[in-house]
């Protein structure tokens, strides 16, 4: 009976958390999921609001791919290609604008 008691508390308390993954962006499932001590709730679902002011979709699944594989973002970066030239533009901008935002 006292595993029965246990295991419903625990799905009690995971609900909240696991709401927010299924109605959190791409963005903010990344910066929840990411092992920076920074991330918190509160942080990553500013960050992602951000993202939705400056952002547009394809552009936030990309910068969420980024924030998971630090040698995609090295890669965008130094890339020659115009498009991912104008994407660093728009993510440097979504960058500054969270740190001012979200800080």
């Amino acid at each position: 009976m006292l595993k029965l008691v246990l295991a419903g508390a625990a799905v009690a308390l995971a609900i909240p958390f696991l709401a927010t993954m299924a109605h959190a962006g791409a963005v903010e499932r990344a910066c929840l999921r990411s092992d920076r001590g920074a991330s918190n709730p509160a942080v990553c679902g500013c960050i992602q609001q951000v993202a939705d002011m400056t952002l547009k979709g394809g552009d936030q699944r990309k910068a969420a791919k980024m924030m998971r594989d630090p040698d995609l973002a090295h890669e965008v970066w130094i890339s020659k290609r115009d498009a991912d030239d104008a994407f660093w533009e728009r993510y440097k901008a979504f960058g500054q604008q969270a740190e001012a935002y979200c800080s």
